[in-house]
């Protein structure tokens, strides 16, 4: 089948902290004009879904809510079918898409990128709550991220790590690379996995996970690429381009 469904990362490959990378909005705005419906798949869970949607309107790319798939949402999904009662381990910015959760169900740990607040004191307080019996609930395992300094950074992967080898819980990871996360981008634009694409620069969770569920995985050198990234996982990535703009040519046959 032809393609007709991107599916692109952002951290790394749209944009590098606050500023979009050279030639990523317009490499948007040609897959639309060319017909490509096109989805946002993100493990950042320092910002809310409407802050990442006000980012990317401000950096010039028009983006609607439903076009943007975060972790966060897709906790939220698994805490209300659940009836989990969650203890969040996220960054402060983070809580507002969690407002109004129910109380009183089980307990379910949910770890985002807290950054400085990954504190012993809050560590502990999960690990407590895991020991106690609550689920763990990973909206992303990613082991670092390319940060506003142009340096890597720790991201969550490590502490979701810590909390399984204290616990013995595994963790139910929600953002890339689970296969419902890509799903749910699938079943909104109505396509068929060998429709679709993604576009990352994390080798494992971006292009891995889509590998794995059926899609095409076209991996960047920007972000936290690093050179031999390619070979680390079977199969390989489908395409290795130098950046999304180049993504895009090779989606659209050169």
């Amino acid at each position: 089948m032809a393609l007709r469904l991107a599916l692109l990362d952002l951290g790394g490959v749209v944009y590098v902290g606050d500023s979009p990378l050279p030639g990523a909005v317009a490499a948007v705005r040609r897959l639309r004009d060319a017909g490509f419906a096109v989805r946002f798949l993100t493990n950042t869970t320092r910002k809310p879904h409407a802050a990442v949607l006000a980012d990317l309107r401000v950096m010039g790319l028009n983006v609607a809510a439903d076009e943007l798939f975060t972790p966060s949402l897709a906790a939220r999904q698994v805490i209300t079918a659940h009836g989990y009662s969650p203890h969040l381990l996220v960054h402060p910015a983070l809580r507002v898409d969690f407002d109004g959760l129910p109380e009183g169900g089980r307990r379910a740990v949910v770890v985002g990128d807290a950054g400085e607040y990954f504190t012993y004191d809050a560590m502990n307080a999960a690990f407590r709550e895991l020991d106690d019996g609550a689920a763990l609930l990973a909206l992303a395992n990613n082991r670092s991220f390319r940060d506003a300094d142009g340096a890597l950074s720790l991201d969550a992967g490590p502490y979701v790590a810590a909390l399984t080898f204290a616990s013995g819980v595994e963790p139910v990871v929600l953002g890339k690379p689970s296969g419902d996360f890509f799903g749910a981008a699938l079943d909104s634009a109505g396509c068929a996995a060998d429709e679709a694409f993604m576009v990352g620069d994390d080798v494992e969770n971006d292009i891995g996970g889509a590998l794995a569920v059926g899609l095409s995985g076209v991996l960047v050198r920007t972000g936290k690429y690093r050179p031999g990234d390619e070979g680390t996982i079977d199969p390989p990535p489908t395409a290795v381009v130098d950046d999304l703009a180049a993504a895009v040519n090779w989606a659209l046959g050169g």
